[in-house]
């Protein structure tokens, strides 16, 4: 248990190298849409989790709460955070790191201070490296694991909270010695930190887990806990206290999960330790997400199919995430995002989904009514996470933060009613829930407890001055007469200001105009081209003066001394204001879990949309989940978005009956390209999007693998063959009958036999096991694997051979067409070399030794009669399977399609009966 003295011994007190020492957050990140600057000098952190600063008023606060002071340190090692704390100004996390990277994680409860017992020296890790500045400054996720010891090892518990929205994620599942579904979570999660428990990296006996999770996060900051903190009766402690009512039920789902309760207890008070503010009682929202509910994609698939991240430029968005982000918000870019990463595997959701995006689709004028009012939604979720935090310390940015959200609140549940009225014209049962949701009574209730203290012409302004007087004048005239006072005071001071100016222009017969930044206050601009500067000289009387292209900015002594007055009585402003903005805060607490059905209800809304969206752009096609992959016509949707023009399309099948293809044809024939695009299309149809064809079927993929790409890699001393084998033995290792693999070349690291013989043994692995498999190779001994499974097919894309007048050399004409059977194309290999200028005589030479390699080679391998006749008996029986389970066909109809398969199954016997019998011997 974390047990230790009361709150009034919190942390905030025992964190420092003096008394007069003060810790602020760790991490603070603010809105994404509050404007760049909205007030003094250091009001950047406005909208953010303020710096805790001054005055402790964690006295009042429910001390049930709030972290408790530990006999014990909370890290192992203890000293570097400590002396950051006292050194550097934490106004982000990249400028701690950037000043001070440490290379273990200390505690900031050490601090050289006498007198604290029982702390054992480094006990802690930090993996931290200089990439990781830049990662942190998105990257907002803490994350827990633990797992399970003795005979409960692969059990793995997992709990993550967002600092940007208020939501705890808790799982537990078992995992194989490959920890494959661990290493996918937290690569979907993008954790900022993680977190485990010191016995897992005792050293010389650290954990296989352990040391998996340091090699695939380099870049996160790592830190390791004492194991007492992993306790899973304080983790159900903590979910009952702050668990929203209406998410209690996960209180049923996890009551027997230890290891998830464990996590969630380290993380919970982990958080509130590192921010030094606690949770509101009943303000989180904390839920269950079990891996059985989505498709696993590991995250070397995400990156060979570049799913969120371009492999040439990160920056473009050339991606899948890129053609279908058309989304209004950040909630709604963020469930997007997470979607295309853990596609769900429930078709009944699936196809709620696209009835609702079909819906929407349906009338452009109501679809574009909803669209605008989704645009002026702000970042609701991270709304939610500012206005539930208490903050231990009052401080200015604290209350200019409190007061920013208040109006951010505003502007938000003034939205309620126009989304419900752009709603109410849908049918669909997804859409009908939402707009049912958003008739919660507390909206209402909350807004009028705003408004009775609240101007009603206050609201989200762009534009940081303009922000600053929305916020000086929030509150209603009359509620506190000080407040009153104070405002005049403000109003005569900016006006002083602009009169000040005037004087100035008129003085020096300038043209001076007034202007107005976070950084500098109130300045005064002036073209630099102005004809009226004399000597090319502005007067003495002009300071800090700088010049940006054209214009010349700088200031005086007395404007000096009359932004700080107009700062201290901004101070005075924001404190008054900061009060009422409390005591109303305290009112509307009980009523604020409406915001999160809210939030939910808008990114959804948001990413249903941007599917529509997507679709105007394009001729997508809704598509329909059977036990068989059909695609009629289908093209990749990223390379419709970079060409100039539509990419060829074409067919996919797949079914059970025959579960693996072959694909081969020339180098650059269009291979690589045709297995993403059926991967991305399946991807696509998952998450409740159309797909790019003119038809299209989809069995349900619980997971996606790939095998792309042949580089080494230098980090982990892999050469480009012992890469391959590393990934195909993932793949065999996790692969069940429901997945879809994607093999784009494989033993092309080693010689020709050893390729050609690994090939074909992971190609009968997987005949066997019925996942549905599509391999490219150049290897067309494999194309013969046909004749032993009959479950294996070959496709192949042809080429046509352009010979012109002018030239004398035959030329490939690439038709990225594909078609059945196997490439008869020879040596089409050495046509590519000719094409890169090699020189003549070596070409010449090597068309000499392919010749003679080719005739010691060559074994002709023919179909003999009973071989071919068993394939039509086997072709005939899966098609009667697949017509029995899938047809919807009307009897008369039926009955034509089942004659038709008797005679195509006769025309295959008579045909297997014509071999000539000199073949079969």
């Amino acid at each position: 248990m974390m047990e230790g003295p009361s709150a009034g011994s919190s942390y905030s007190g025992r964190c420092s190298s003096s008394p007069s020492a003060e810790r602020r957050p760790r991490y603070q990140f603010g809105l994404q849409e509050t404007p760049a600057s909205v007030g003094p000098a250091s009001s950047s952190n406005d909208g953010a989790l303020p710096p805790q600063k001054g005055k402790d008023t964690s006295s009042g606060l429910d001390s049930t709460f709030l972290p408790r002071g530990l006999e014990d340190s909370y890290f192992g090692d203890k000293s570097s955070y400590a002396e950051n704390i006292s050194t550097v100004n934490l106004t982000s996390p990249s400028s701690t790191r950037a000043q001070n990277i440490p290379q273990a994680r200390k505690t900031p409860l050490s601090s050289g201070r006498a007198g604290y017992r029982n702390w054992t020296p480094f006990m802690g890790h930090s993996v931290t490296s200089s990439s990781a500045v830049s990662t942190h400054s998105v990257a907002s996720v803490i994350v827990a694991v633990i797992e399970g010891r003795g005979l409960a090892r692969g059990e793995v518990g997992m709990a993550s909270i967002d600092l940007k929205n208020p939501e705890v994620v808790l799982s537990q599942f078992a995992d194989n010695t490959t920890y494959a579904k661990v290493i996918t979570k937290l690569r979907i999660l993008t954790p900022l930190e993680i977190i485990m428990s010191n016995t897992a990296c005792d050293t010389g006996n650290a954990t296989k887990l352990f040391s998996l999770i340091t090699e695939n996060f380099r870049n996160v900051t790592f830190t390791t806990v004492q194991r007492k903190y992993f306790n899973e009766s304080k983790g159900l402690e903590y979910i009952e206290q702050l668990c929203i009512p209406e998410y209690s039920t996960v209180l049923m789902e996890v009551q027997s999960k230890y290891y998830c309760l464990a996590a969630v207890a380290a993380v919970l008070k982990y958080v509130e330790f590192i921010q030094n503010s606690v949770y509101a009682p009943k303000s989180l929202k904390i839920r269950f997400h079990g891996s059985e509910q989505t498709a696993m994609i590991d995250s070397t698939s995400a990156l060979n199919l570049e799913l969120i991240t371009n492999n040439r430029d990160p920056r473009n968005g050339h991606t899948l995430f890129g053609v279908l982000n058309y989304t209004k918000t950040p909630g709604g870019s963020r469930r997007l995002r997470s979607n295309i990463l853990e596609p769900l595997v429930d078709a009944d959701t699936i196809n709620t989904r696209l009835d609702s995006v079909q819906e929407l689709l349906q009338n452009e004028e109501f679809f574009f009514g909803l669209q605008s009012v989704i645009s002026r939604f702000l970042d609701t979720e991270q709304l939610l996470s500012v206005l539930v935090q208490i903050p231990k310390q009052d401080t200015f940015n604290a209350s200019e933060s409190k007061i920013t959200n208040l109006i951010y609140l505003k502007h938000t549940l003034e939205l309620v009613e126009p989304l419900k009225d752009a709603l109410k014209v849908y049918k669909t049962p997804l859409l009908k829930a939402y707009y049912s949701s958003l008739e919660d009574k507390r909206f209402g209730i909350i807004l009028e407890k705003i408004k009775t203290v609240i101007n009603d012409d206050t609201r989200y302004t762009k534009g940081c001055l303009n922000m600053r007087t929305q916020k000086c004048y929030a509150v209603k005239p009359n509620i506190n007469e000080f407040l009153d006072i104070a405002r005049r005071t403000y109003t005569e001071i900016v006006d002083d200001i602009a009169g000040m100016i005037t004087q100035l222009a008129e003085k020096y017969s300038l043209p001076l105009k007034t202007s107005f930044s976070s950084a500098r206050g109130f300045f005064i601009q002036m073209t630099a081209d102005c004809a009226a500067i004399h000597n090319g000289q502005l007067p003495s009387e002009f300071t800090k003066i700088t010049k940006m292209k054209n214009v010349y900015n700088f200031t005086s002594p007395d404007l000096m001394k009359m932004n700080e007055r107009c700062q201290e009585s901004l101070r005075e402003i924001y404190h008054m204001t900061y009060l009422i903005v409390c005591k109303l805060l305290s009112e509307i607490y009980e009523h604020i879990h409406c915001l999160y059905k809210l939030s939910d209800t808008v990114s959804m809304l948001d990413m249903l949309q941007s599917f529509a969206h997507a679709c105007t752009l394009s001729d997508y096609v809704r598509p329909e989940f059977t036990d068989t992959l059909a695609i009629k016509q289908g093209w990749h949707p990223v390379l419709e978005k970079i060409s100039l023009e539509k990419p060829v399309c074409n067919n996919t099948y797949i079914t059970e009956g025959s579960n693996v293809v072959i694909i081969t044809g020339p180098n650059m024939s269009g291979k690589s390209t045709y297995l993403k695009q059926i991967a991305l299309s399946q991807i696509m149809a998952q998450i409740g999007s159309f797909v790019p064809a003119e038809y299209s079927s989809f069995r349900i993929a619980e997971q996606i693998f790939t095998r792309i790409g042949m580089d080494d890699d230098i980090e982990t001393n892999s050469s480009t063959f012992m890469q391959e084998m590393k990934e195909i033995t993932y793949i065999i290792q996790n692969a069940n009958d429901r997945s879809l693999i994607i093999i784009d070349e494989l033993g092309r690291g080693t010689s020709p036999e050893e390729g050609i013989g690994i090939c074909y043994a992971v190609c009968e692995y997987l005949l066997n096991l019925k996942a549905f498999t599509l391999l490219a190779t150049h290897f067309l001994e494999l194309c013969q694997i046909d004749t032993l499974y009959p479950n294996a097919e070959n496709n192949y894309f042809k080429v046509q051979h352009v010979r012109s007048s002018s030239d004398i050399r035959e030329k490939i004409a690439y038709t990225y067409m594909l078609s059945k059977g196997h490439t008869e194309e020879k040596n089409y290999g050495l046509k590519a070399a000719e094409v890169s200028s090699l020189p003549p005589s070596i070409i010449c030479d090597a068309k000499e030794i392919i010749t003679l390699v080719s005739r010691q080679m060559m074994q002709q391998q023919r179909n003999t009669s009973e071989t071919l006749k068993e394939r039509a008996i086997y072709r005939l029986a899966n098609m009667l399977v697949q017509t029995a389970r899938n047809s919807q066909l009307d009897p008369n109809s039926l009955q034509i399609y089942l004659k038709g398969l008797k005679k195509k199954y006769e025309t295959d016997c008579l045909a297997s009966e014509q071999i000539p019998m000199e073949n079969q011997q």
